[in-house]
C-alpha cells in the first residue's frame, strides 16, 4: 500500500502531465499544419498519455486522456470539438491500454495504433454527424497521419521516459 506521499507525489506528477497535454494542445493550435484534409492533427498532447500510461498505468491514463479531451476542447475549440476529441481519445487510450498490457509492442507501436485509433473514434462520430458513407473516403489518409504522428510521438516518449522515470524515482528534479 503506498504511503499518503506516494498518493500525493503522484498526485502531483498526473497534474504536471495534465498541464503538459494542455500546453501541448495549445502549442499544437498555434502550429498551422494544414496538409489539405480536415482533422488531420500531429497528436501532441498524445505524448502525455502516453508517458501517463507508462508511468502510472491504465486507469490514470484513460482518466488523463478524457479530461484532457474535455478541457482542451473547451479551451481550444467549441462543444462539436469535445464530441469529435473524445470519440477519438477514448478509442485511442481504449487501444493503447490492451497493447500495453499484452508487452508484446513497443511504445512506439502502442502510439501508432493509438494514433490510429483516435482518427477511426473522430471519423465514427463524422460519419454519425453527416450521415452519409462518404467520410469514410478519408479513411486510408488518416491511418496513414495517425501512423506516421503516432511513430513520432511513441519515439519521443521512449527518448523522454526514462527522464521523467529518474525525476518521479527521486522524488524531485535531475
Amino acid at each position: 500500500m503506498p504511503s499518503p506521499t506516494d498518493k500525493r507525489n503522484k498526485t502531483a506528477y498526473i497534474g504536471l502531465l495534465m498541464a503538459m497535454a494542455l500546453i501541448l494542445s495549445y502549442v499544437e493550435n498555434l502550429i498551422s499544419f494544414q496538409p489539405g484534409i480536415p482533422g488531420i492533427k500531429i497528436g501532441l498532447a498524445n505524448l502525455a498519455v502516453l508517458l501517463c500510461l507508462y508511468l502510472f498505468g491504465a486507469k490514470e491514463a484513460f482518466f488523463l486522456t478524457l479530461t484532457k479531451a474535455v478541457v482542451s476542447g473547451f479551451l481550444f475549440g467549441s462543444l462539436f470539438t469535445v464530441i469529435y476529441s473524445l470519440a477519438g481519445a477514448a478509442a485511442s487510450a481504449a487501444a493503447m491500454i490492451l497493447l500495453k498490457k499484452s508487452n508484446l509492442f513497443h511504445m512506439p507501436v502502442v502510439s501508432a495504433v493509438g494514433g490510429i485509433m483516435h482518427n477511426m473514434g473522430q471519423l465514427l462520430v463524422a460519419f454519425f454527424v453527416v450521415e452519409t458513407y462518404s467520410v469514410f473516403y478519408y479513411l486510408p489518409v488518416l491511418i496513414i497521419s495517425g501512423l506516421v504522428t503516432g511513430i513520432v510521438i511513441g519515439a519521443v516518449a521512449v527518448l523522454v521516459l526514462p527522464y521523467i522515470q529518474k525525476i518521479t524515482r527521486n522524488g524531485g528534479p535531475l
